[in-house]
């Protein structure tokens, strides 16, 4: 995902960062843009080793406002997790609209797709239960499995069984993404979902067919929840949307 990551980067304008709320769950960047301010989200992980009295997990913590955003965005490559989402949701915060998002939840959007096929989802979400009734089958693989769920080795026996592999962008923070995106088939449909999907067309050209992410619309009513720890169940329609977008070069 490294160069991936490379070309993103290189297709963004420059900005300078007006604040880093790191929350419980979710991270929020603010940029001023051409005197326009944008807001990024992406989520919140930690790793052991930079924790506590070990590595800071933010080396610069109280130096980010003010600075490049296209610095901060770097952050992406870090192997620190928190600065790693910290990069992420500066990416997302930096990425002009596309015009053709539409309004749709990734939930709605696998349900619609899988009705027929065999759908493998990287990550536990708040959906699974209701999925397992709308799609012919559904294998979830997750790194702390819940009941039902498969655990993260299992990926190269399920994934190339996958007509739909739907991976949780979360991958991109951890940078487990290259590695789960290797085992699909090749004739299978891939999305990459969660609110800390960069909705960029470069992804497209990866070989990405369907990116469903988040919109901030209104920072100022999302950011103190993000601070006070809020899930995004609780964040969902209170200044974020979540948006739907399918490649056309995908039969």
């Amino acid at each position: 995902m490294m160069n991936i990551y490379k070309q993103i980067l290189n297709s963004l304008p420059e900005g300078r960062v007006i604040s880093v709320n790191i929350g419980l769950f979710w991270t929020a960047v603010v940029l001023e843009q051409a005197g326009e301010q944008s807001c990024g989200l992406a989520a919140t992980l930690t790793n052991p080793e930079y924790e506590h009295a070990r590595l800071p997990a933010v080396r610069q913590a109280g130096q980010l406002a003010g600075s490049s955003a296209l610095e901060l965005a770097n952050l992406v490559f870090s192997e620190s997790y928190t600065e790693a989402s910290i990069g992420l949701a500066t990416i997302n915060a930096l990425l002009p609209p596309m015009e053709t998002s539409v309004e749709l939840s990734a939930e709605d959007y696998i349900a619609h797709a899988g009705v027929d096929k065999q759908v493998a989802l990287i990550g536990h979400f708040p959906f699974v239960s209701r999925l397992k009734n709308q799609v012919q089958k559904l294998w979830v693989l997750e790194l702390n499995p819940q009941e039902g769920d498969y655990p993260a080795s299992a990926a190269p026996e399920i994934i190339p069984q996958a007509d739909i592999l739907a991976i949780t962008a979360t991958t991109l923070i951890n940078h487990t993404f290259d590695q789960i995106f290797s085992l699909r088939k090749p004739e299978a449909k891939v999305l990459l979902l969660g609110p800390s999907t960069p909705l960029s067309p470069v992804l497209f050209d990866y070989g990405i067919h369907v990116l469903s992410g988040t919109i901030v619309d209104d920072p100022t009513t999302l950011l103190p929840m993000v601070r006070e720890g809020a899930t995004f169940r609780q964040i969902r329609n209170h200044g974020v949307r979540l948006v739907t977008i399918e490649t056309a070069n995908h039969p």
